[in-house]
């Protein structure tokens, strides 16, 4: 993997320098970097996105281990270099790159990247530009059930959302979605001395693996109920969702006894909220 002198040889060669405005902060500790990919439990054969990979550093990790992988980069200048150098390196007959948004919109994945992965099982596996972050993952597991894996770094209050508990002020649409789909763990934390240049946060790893079972057959509509009742965290449910809700019927209905119209969603559990958005029905 590259060594931090070489990534800034690499970017001095073409007179680069990281841009901020578009979140590239990379990852320069070889330990973290392989703690990632081995909890994302990727081989020889496995298809991976990688999302923002820089220099490559992690990418030849990738390759190195045998994988397929599709990068997509923004940035003209780093798209142009890992376009000519890593298709040169161990493995790089299996690299590809799309130049371009990784996002077409804030709820659509880049159509060259969707057909570049051909509708194969896929994991992510990233180093994430913070502002691609929430919108991507959010897309990947609403949208794109053959992606089985996402492991990920990024912004340690994402990481907190991801993870959190009923009741926590991070618990919210994003922590209902990945929950219902997948088992979320954090791998480890990421402080800024990780990086380079340093963000001005900390960062976290995070490992999402779908469920076998998932706790939804529609994470869209579950996408779509979640928003409305996390829009103003402190109103209760019944102002929520209006008067012609038939409360009597919800607490009937099974998976909804002792719901009413005083609580508030983030006193649910992520089961009940998908109980709750069953009886509410389409709205």
């Amino acid at each position: 993997m590259q060594t931090l002198a070489q990534i800034k040889s690499l970017l001095e060669e073409r007179s680069l320098r990281p841009k901020r405005s578009l979140g590239q902060n990379f990852l320069i500790d070889h330990n973290l970097i392989r703690k990632l990919v081995d909890a994302a439990g990727v081989a020889a054969g496995s298809l991976v996105l990688e999302v923002g990979p820089g220099t490559g550093t992690m990418t030849e990790e990738l390759l190195a281990r045998g994988c397929e992988v599709i990068a997509c980069e923004l940035d003209d200048a780093l798209a142009a270099l890992n376009r000519e150098r890593l298709p040169t390196v161990p493995g790089g007959e299996r690299f590809s790159l799309v130049h371009g948004d990784c996002l077409a919109g804030k709820r659509a994945v880049n159509a060259e990247v969707v057909r570049a992965l051909g509708g194969r099982t896929f994991s992510l596996v990233s180093n994430l530009p913070y502002g691609a972050g929430t919108p991507l993952m959010s897309t990947l597991l609403i949208d794109h059930p053959e992606c089985r894996t996402l492991a990920v770094t990024i912004q340690r209050e994402v990481a907190d959302r991801l993870t959190a508990k009923p009741g926590s002020k991070d618990f919210g649409p994003l922590a209902v979605i990945a929950q219902a789909l997948c088992t979320v763990e954090k791998i480890a934390t990421a402080p800024p001395e990780c990086f380079w240049p340093r963000p001005d946060v900390t960062s976290a790893m995070v490992l999402l693996r779908r469920l076998e079972r998932p706790l939804t057959d529609d994470p869209r509509a579950l996408s779509a109920f979640c928003d409305a009742i996390f829009s103003q965290r402190r109103k209760q449910l019944g102002s929520l969702l209006g008067k012609q809700t038939d409360w009597a019927r919800i607490a009937a209905t099974p998976g909804c006894e002792g719901i009413s119209p005083m609580l508030r969603a983030e006193q649910l559990s992520v089961v009940r909220i998908i109980s709750l958005q069953r009886a509410v029905g389409p709205g």
